[in-house]
């Protein structure tokens, strides 16, 4: 039983012939022709949709990219000790990359749009976690290129390591002069490469496809070290950003709960908040009374119950802030937080009017109660309040409920007459009441 249930995760069996998969991937390392202009449309498509911001048109430019060919040829090439195919594949390669980014430079010099929109920004900071996405989806390409069982994994793995948007912000940042932009994108388009080309490598291996031989032990042994001191140079700085979007996320979270837990003042509600994980920052914007300075400091010492010791809080005081620093603040700004007093003040204002109404209520059934009593001393309870009648369709009709307890019983003729008294006091033609 345990045999058959191993064998289900059994490759060999299903392994493509050598020589296909060996030709497929030297046709898909050759960047000339079709393959090139492809690409430079995928290009323009893939910047496009970053222009935008489009999401669709981004992953469409993924899968029309033929560039997962030279970097599978890498990985291949040096899998199976073939110098000639590795030499070719990592010369289509830069070729494809100097491109690409000369068209994606010239896209984003001529258009008329230059805002970094949120496709953008999501490619200037790899870490880690895309260093594992570009493995996994490294293996289960060439895994599907070593299959006799192919389906659609490679435009699967194409979305998923996304070579295409990398190199497109890198055009971005170039044609903008923003280095930043143009040195983390490329960075997480080195690491998809390197480690694409890693899992291509590590599976080839693991397949036994036939090795060519280097005619010398010290060469295999060079290439060996280069390519691992290559992985490690790519993976360490990922790792570092790896931690510190851990970091920066964890100081997130640990700053809302203080927020929602501990900036309450009386008479004050908070405006707006800005948390800054990068900087370790918190600035609140409080509208209402003054807030003392005792107050605030209450609240900088409760910030090492939530792991915020050495974060800075900073509270503002709302108009009088912005009063102050009117040469720096923009109308906008002034007018989100006119717009969010209003809302305040509008809900106060509605939570104060359900106040009145139950408490007025409350006074008129006492009051009612008192005539009551006067005319029927034999009263001994009452409740009277307003309620909802439901019927079987689920209608819902409005009502005055009225239940008295009395010690002796009224004749029927008293009973109507005091249910019409009771209609013209509360002024509510739709009355139930009931005796008990």
């Amino acid at each position: 039983m345990a045999e058959n249930f191993f064998d289900k995760f059994r490759l060999l069996t299903e392994k493509e012939d050598y020589q296909t998969v060996n030709t497929n991937i030297e046709n898909g390392v050759v960047f000339r022709g079709t393959n090139l202009w492809v690409l430079i449309f995928a290009i323009f498509v893939a910047s496009l949709g970053l222009n935008v911001n489009s999401t669709a048109v981004i992953i469409g430019a993924m899968l029309i990219s033929p560039l997962m060919g030279p970097i599978m040829g890498i990985g291949f090439g040096m899998g199976i000790n073939d110098i000639s195919l590795l030499r070719k594949a990592i010369y289509n390669f830069l070729v494809a990359t100097g491109v690409a980014l000369a068209t994606s430079t010239i896209f984003f010099l001529l258009s008329p749009i230059s805002d970094a929109h949120s496709e953008i920004l999501a490619r200037t900071s790899p870490n880690i976690y895309d260093v594992l996405i570009a493995f996994f989806g490294g293996l289960a390409g060439i895994l599907a290129t070593s299959s006799r069982h192919k389906g659609n994994v490679i435009p699967g793995v194409a979305i998923a390591t996304a070579l295409m948007p990398p190199l497109c912000t890198a055009g971005y940042g170039l044609a903008t002069l923003q280095l930043s932009f143009f040195f983390g994108a490329f960075y997480l388009f080195i690491i998809n490469t390197v480690f694409i080309a890693l899992a291509t490598f590590i599976f080839v291996r693991l397949l036994h496809f036939p090795l060519k031989d280097l005619h010398s032990v010290q060469s295999e042994k060079r290439a060996r070290r280069i390519v691992w001191v290559i992985v490690l140079l790519t993976l360490l700085p990922s790792i570092y950003f790896g931690f510190d979007i851990v970091q920066q996320s964890k100081f997130t979270k640990n700053a809302n709960h203080f927020i929602n837990n501990e900036a309450h003042f009386t008479n004050d509600y908070l405006l707006n908040k800005k948390i800054d994980a990068k900087n370790k920052s918190i600035s609140l914007v409080f509208g209402g009374k003054e807030i003392l300075p005792a107050e605030i400091q209450q609240l900088k010492l409760r910030l090492k119950n939530y792991q915020l010791d050495s974060s800075a809080l900073e509270v503002k005081q709302g108009f009088a802030y912005l009063a102050d620093n009117k040469n720096n603040e923009s109308n906008e700004q002034f007018n989100q937080l006119t717009n969010a007093l209003g809302m305040k003040e509008k809900q106060l204002n509605l939570v104060q009017l359900k106040f009145d109404s139950i408490l007025n209520q409350q006074k008129l059934s006492v009051q009612i109660y008192s005539e009551l009593k006067i005319q029927y001393p034999q009263l001994k309870r009452a409740i009277i309040e307003p309620s909802i009648t439901i019927n079987d369709s689920l209608m819902q009709t409005n009502t005055y409920l009225v239940l008295l307890n009395m010690s002796a019983g009224l004749p029927k003729a008293e009973k109507n007459k005091l249910e019409k008294w009771l209609k013209v006091r509360l002024n509510q033609a739709n009355l139930k009441l009931i005796f008990q």
